[in-house]
């Protein structure tokens, strides 16, 4: 479609491929970013050790979320500059999947033309996992930002065999996407597949295999490490078959895509050959992982989503071409048609995920209900105690509650949620108290009490004092209890 354009239009074609699906990623990312002033308890997360020194942050990373490492510190330098708020805590992710939509506009216009390209980078921000990650105070988006370029440096040099130096920023672009989520290393395996797809040379495979080696002995240390904290990922269930669905309907468009825009695959360098095995491999890999531990999220692969999309934008340009040939004047109004029917489509979607409950809670409508309710001489307590969060985003509202089982704070313990005392120390605490304030879940999300101290501070409550107020909002619970006479 643009083989016949020369000249200053035709560069202004190959800039729009990428420019065009990167505006549009962030048009869809400004849209509701702030989702009506809600933080759920992940970006909760992110937001409370930002805030913290990075002497802080580096004693936490000794004891919980070493995974997460770099991320906090990147977040760190954000908040310390721009201050602390929801355009600061989701822009960085907003950004992100714009440099990813980019990327797959790029490789698409390489692999299979440019209405592949315009195609697969305009797709990639309607994805509904993307939609929901798009808007997110977590490290997913950046890891598939480097997922892309190290995507697209790789596909250049086999189109262009460059020298050391480009290997070794593919390397580094690996090792950072490692050191944001180190299960992103997944991506090697994929980008091996489409070496032996296209079937590399001896030289190729051996610079690869140096820089990929570097990235997997760079990140190790960080996996070797978090390995010791994998108790925070208990709370992850056991794969079931239902939880399968999910992957399979990724690979059936993915290759219906694939074969959709065969004509420009083969066994040389095609969207197939990179785009499959980008979406495959990963979402494959993550399985076979989680059949030795439960580490089945979908937002680990995030990045895989690229190759879906560069595979739909192959299936988008091979419907150009094939349009082309019947009405070649209209033939170029199937990709934003196409687009424009997918945005209304996906409208509920789309809504949705802007929306406060699209997460399970909110520590920041609960913060302002406790700002409401209490009074002087509080005490609040929390169950459990990571609830803790809303406390630790929202300190003002929680200005002058005595937490009367906080034994260690968050920030002295290296905790996410800080160190309570014993359940005999509560229980007294909780025994002198006038009025206390328990933030808890919302009855729909509650799980049981399983912590001893949990259950000692509902013990007490239920024996010695009297709830006199109870608001439920957004997936948290506020409930005030007066002491009985």
């Amino acid at each position: 479609m643009t083989s016949h354009i020369t000249g200053p239009r035709r560069r202004q074609l190959q800039h729009a491929v990428w420019v065009v699906p990167a505006l549009w990623t962030v048009a869809l990312g400004l849209w509701g970013l702030s989702r009506q002033d809600s933080v759920w308890r992940d970006e909760a997360a992110t937001w409370q050790v930002a805030g913290r020194s990075v002497g802080e942050i580096w004693h936490m990373l000794g004891q919980v979320d070493a995974v997460h490492g770099l991320y906090y510190l990147l977040m760190h330098g954000l908040f310390e500059l721009f201050g602390a708020g929801t355009a600061t805590l989701r822009l960085p992710s907003v950004l992100a999947m714009a440099v990813a939509a980019a990327c797959v506009g790029l490789l698409g216009q390489r692999l299979a033309g440019f209405w592949a390209g315009l195609g697969g980078g305009l797709a990639l921000g309607l994805l509904p996992a993307v939609q929901f990650h798009l808007q997110e105070g977590r490290p997913y988006a950046l890891v598939a930002a480097g997922a892309g370029l190290s995507t697209l440096l790789l596909v250049t040099l086999l189109q262009r065999p460059g020298g050391w130096p480009r290997w070794t920023a593919y390397g580094l672009l690996v090792l950072v996407c490692a050191l944001l989520n180190w299960l992103s290393l997944l991506i090697l395996p994929a980008h091996a597949a489409t070496l032996l797809w296209v079937r590399a040379g001896r030289r190729v495979y051996g610079r690869w295999a140096v820089a990929a080696a570097g990235a997997g002995c760079g990140a190790l240390p960080l996996i070797l490490f978090s390995r010791g904290q994998s108790g925070q990922v208990s709370w992850i269930p056991p794969l079931t078959w239902h939880m399968l669905i999910g992957p399979a309907v990724l690979l059936a468009i993915g290759g219906l895509g694939a074969w959709a825009g065969r004509s420009r695959g083969g066994r040389g360098l095609s969207a197939t050959a990179v785009g499959l095995p980008l979406l495959a491999v990963p979402q494959l890999g993550l399985i076979g992982l989680s059949l030795v531990q439960p580490l089945f999220l979908d937002r680990y692969v995030l990045f895989s989503l690229l190759g879906l999309a560069l595979l739909i934008g192959a299936g988008l340009g091979a419907g150009v071409r094939l349009a082309a040939r019947r009405t070649p004047r209209t033939a170029g109004l199937l990709v934003p048609g196409v687009v424009g029917v997918a945005v209304v489509a996906l409208l509920p979607v789309e809504l949705g995920k802007r929306a406060p409950e699209s997460r399970v809670d909110d520590v920041l409508a609960v913060s302002a209900e406790v700002a409401r309710l209490k009074e002087g001489g509080d005490a609040v307590l929390f169950i459990p105690a990571a609830r803790r969060d809303t406390a630790l985003v929202s300190p003002g509202a929680f200005s002058g509650l005595a937490d009367i089982a906080l034994a260690e704070s968050p920030q002295a313990s290296g905790t996410l949620k800080g160190e309570e005392a014993d359940p005999a120390r509560i229980r007294e605490a909780l025994l002198g108290q006038r009025r206390v304030l328990l933030v808890t879940d919302a009855a729909r999300v509650a799980k049981p009490a399983s912590a001893e101290r949990d259950r000692v501070k509902l013990a007490v409550l239920r024996e010695r004092f009297t709830a006199v107020a109870d608001e439920q909002v957004r997936g948290r619970r506020v409930t005030v209890y007066e002491r009985r006479p």
